[in-house]
């Protein structure tokens, strides 16, 4: 007997917490999500909320970023304070003064040449309207690369765009689209990768895994590999019975003929010539960070910028915007509500996709 779509509801909102200026109700009726949660599920939000605040949490505790934890440990509340408090304690120890100065004031000066070796980007969106993240494996050779820059500052602008991915980019997205938006679509491309390669790459890609898996859950939309080598789906097909159904369904491995399920969910404009699309930025798609946070219409002031005046660090361009009120039904402040594994990342087959 197939189960009943979950029923559309008003959020429930913490004004302590919870001050958004994008649509906050989920584009599909999943339960669990913004604007399909139960009555039970609420409590557990707020009691989550509760057990933070008494460990002396004052940060990232507002309702969408609790409801992300919570579906990614089934609603176990004790299990999501363990991943909440591991996450805040990395947030604080993470780059020379944590990890909130580290948004605010990281350059990468180094990232044109880094790129030659591993591009790492977001590039527009999806049909969904999602933000595209694309990976290129093939001519990763750490040897080389660290000359140019380090683990660490790889691993940092990782985290960083990490950051940007929660603000600006998926707010613009959530506006331009009429409806929340919390994931990506991820494109890794294969071409080039042998096995020769993994000893070499393993630490990197455990540490850039773990960074995903602990403190970024429920971010993985969908997740297309491509040019994937010879073997690799029968691979995956041994493993995929571990794995959650619903993280599976997301998971498509495509070999070089890729380019029309490819096409289907990425608009052509949107993709990059080198995978099958129409898309040539002026200095290369790779460096461009073209998209909805970058168009004034959508586009707002990431809360983790810097006052005006203060210039220092890579911070997302995005003056000039539009301040109109994006309307959605879905804003309610919280009452009093009764108190009553993992998700989306996957190490095993995409160590990194976001």
């Amino acid at each position: 007997m197939a189960v009943p779509a979950p029923v559309a509801k008003d959020l429930q909102l913490d004004p302590k917490y919870d001050d958004y200026d994008f649509p906050i109700t989920a584009p599909k009726p999943q339960t669990g999500h913004p604007g399909y949660t139960t009555v039970e599920q609420d409590a557990q939000v707020h009691q989550l909320r509760s057990k933070l605040e008494v460990q002396g949490v004052t940060d990232q505790l507002d309702t969408l970023t609790l409801l992300r934890f919570l579906r990614a440990r089934k609603f176990d509340v004790t299990l999501s304070e363990s991943m909440f408090l591991n996450y805040m304690k990395w947030r604080k120890e993470f780059g020379p003064n944590g990890l909130n100065d580290l948004v605010q004031n990281f350059t990468y000066d180094e990232k044109s040449e880094v790129f030659k070796f591993y591009p790492q980007y977001y590039h527009k969106t999806d049909k969904d309207g999602r933000p595209v993240y694309i990976e290129q494996m093939g001519n990763i050779d750490l040897t080389a690369m660290y000359k140019i820059t380090t683990q660490d500052r790889m691993l940092q602008n990782l985290a960083v765009e990490y950051e940007k991915v929660a603000d600006p980019r998926l707010p613009a997205c959530s506006r331009k689209s009429g409806h929340l938006l919390e994931t990506c679509c991820s494109i890794m491309d294969l071409k080039g990768v042998g096995v020769t390669k993994i000893p070499s790459v393993y630490n990197y890609v455990k540490l850039a895994s773990d960074m995903s898996q602990n403190y970024y859950p429920e971010r993985l939309g969908r997740l297309y590999l491509i040019n994937a080598p010879w073997g690799f789906s029968s691979a995956f097909s041994f493993i995929k019975g571990w794995l959650d159904p619903v993280t599976v369904e997301k998971i498509h491995i495509l070999g070089s003929g890729y380019q029309k399920e490819l096409l289907a969910q990425v608009p052509a404009e949107n993709l990059p010539k080198i995978f099958g699309g129409s898309c040539d930025c002026p200095g290369g798609c790779s460096l461009s960070d073209e998209g909805p946070w970058k168009d004034a219409q959508w586009a707002k002031p990431a809360k983790w910028e810097k006052k005006a005046g203060e210039t220092k660090g890579e911070i997302i361009d995005t003056g000039a915007v539009n301040p109109g009120t994006i309307p959605d039904a879905g804003q309610k402040p919280i009452g009093a509500v009764p108190v009553p594994v993992s998700g989306d990342e996957i190490q095993a087959a995409a160590p990194a996709a976001h």
